[in-house]
């Protein structure tokens, strides 16, 4: 396969079932784990968004046009609380109406350890499966992005709002019992919460007392010691044999990659030719 490289797709299963995807081709990977692959980058990189050739790729895979033009890719997609709709300068409000003025899910996910993220509705698991968690639970519906951040950032103050990739890949994660502490995150955060909802009126924020939290599996037969991290600017050569996948990072017995890095990267493809060998169960 050849093609310009897109984030892996990922379906929840027993374990995540992945998909590599190049242009419009899509390959399964999990029948892959245990053998050998090759990925070549061909020095070629097209803007996810606009298809333009471009010598430098920004934020995961923009031409840089895109990167200062498009609102998805603004400052406050990563800063949710720095939102700017209101104040009429979002880059693209057409875009902001239909991604940010949307219901968000505030999250607690274990990762590398416990942390607090947001998504919209219709990246569960997505977003999950994409960070590497082992376990998910939802605690709040929110009318929208922006306060979404809000109350990310509220509760930021006593967990953390990040994950220690090189932990996560490495399966350091122990166990826990997010329904207890979504539980003590509501009374500590009892203020917050309540000078937000102030704010934006008692429908902005909805508890979600009741969800159940969501265990996570990937499909790995080993995970790294040590985490050697792949370059393909550097080195545009990784080979060896899959040992695993999980968030969007390939676990090689040579080193990790994180193929949402290279998005809109032209990549090389190669592995087992034969049928039976991909798909041994078949």
């Amino acid at each position: 396969m050849q093609g310009n490289l897109r984030k892996m797709r990922a379906e929840l299963g027993n374990p995540v079932r992945y998909e590599l995807l190049l242009s419009d081709q899509a390959m399964p990977l999990n029948p892959l784990i245990g053998k050998s692959i090759k990925l070549a980058y061909t020095g070629k990189i097209n803007c996810v968004h606009c298809g333009r050739s471009t010598k430098k790729s920004f934020n995961q895979g923009y031409c840089y046009p895109c990167f200062i033009s498009l609102a998805q890719c603004d400052m406050c997609i990563m800063k949710p609380e720095t939102c700017h709709y209101a104040a009429g300068t979002c880059r693209e409000p057409a875009w902001g109406e239909a991604f940010c003025m949307q219901p968000h899910t505030v999250y607690l996910a274990n990762s590398s350890g416990i942390k607090v993220g947001i998504t919209r509705e219709n990246q569960i698991p997505t977003r999950w499966i994409d960070q590497g968690a082992v376990q998910a639970l939802p605690i709040f519906k929110v009318r929208s992005r922006y306060i979404s951040g809000l109350v990310e950032v509220a509760i930021a103050k006593h967990i953390s709002d990040k994950t220690s990739w090189q932990q996560m890949l490495k399966n350091n994660v122990e166990e826990l019992d997010l329904a207890a502490k979504r539980g003590e995150l509501m009374a500590t955060c009892q203020a917050e919460l309540a000078d937000i909802t102030q704010r934006f009126g008692m429908q902005a924020i909805e508890y979600l007392p009741h969800e159940q939290a969501v265990d996570i599996h990937y499909p790995v037969n080993r995970y790294p010691d040590k985490v050697k991290s792949f370059n393909l600017d550097t080195n545009p050569e990784v080979s060896g044999i899959l040992e695993g996948i999980k968030g969007q990072y390939l676990l090689l017995d040579t080193g990790v990659i994180n193929l949402r890095k290279y998005s809109g990267y032209e990549l090389e493809f190669s592995a087992p030719e034969k049928a039976d060998e991909l798909f041994p169960n078949e």
